[in-house]
């Protein structure tokens, strides 16, 4: 599930050729952190919660929507970096962290994943919480190095890239857009 491109990964990928590989790791680490949360909140506490009561899930989308077109906007805007300069890159860790962070963190779809998918795995009728354990550390490591994978492969690309930066941005702003439209449009909770 988490190798298949999506939002975190078009994100990456635009990051990788805006600001580096290294960048982000920390766009990762913000993923992986809103999947821990997203996983336990919904294993241990919210889990029927949000099953009985879809309005909160509703919000959820909804922000998440609002975030995507502000990140579409935000990735169409932002300027190609010339890899051969020391240019200063104007964002922190800290916001290549709140990015991954946000986009992981107010997708609806990741909020479904972790109660239909980790309770076939637990058996609560035994020590769950080190079966648990097991999945989300699996999960996380394997969902960090696939995000990380894309980073590196983008910046392998980074020529064909370059010559392309503007239609790259333009198509991973496109696509974001577009994901903000189609789950407007089809997840109804």
């Amino acid at each position: 599930m988490f190798i298949t491109p999506g939002t975190p990964r078009i994100v990456i990928i635009s990051y990788s050729m805006n600001y580096g590989v290294k960048n982000c790791v920390w766009t990762a680490l913000g993923d992986v952190t809103a999947n821990i949360v997203q996983a336990t909140l919904v294993i241990f506490v919210i889990g029927s919660f949000i099953s009985d009561n879809p309005t909160f899930l509703n919000t959820f989308k909804w922000i998440g929507i609002i975030y995507l077109v502000y990140l579409s906007y935000d990735i169409y805007k932002s300027r190609p970096k010339n890899i051969n300069s020391q240019e200063d890159i104007k964002k922190g860790f800290f916001s290549f962290y709140k990015d991954g962070f946000l986009v992981a963190g107010t997708s609806p779809k990741a909020w479904m994943f972790f109660p239909f998918i980790f309770p076939q795995f637990i058996d609560f009728n035994s020590n769950y919480i080190v079966q648990f354990l097991i999945l989300i550390i699996s999960y996380v490591i394997l969902d960090f190095l696939s995000l990380v994978g894309y980073a590196v492969l983008a910046n392998k690309l980074i020529d064909w890239i370059k010559v392309n930066s503007k239609l790259i941005n333009t198509i991973s702003a496109c696509v974001i857009l577009i994901i903000a439209v189609i789950i407007a449009i089809t997840q109804q909770y």
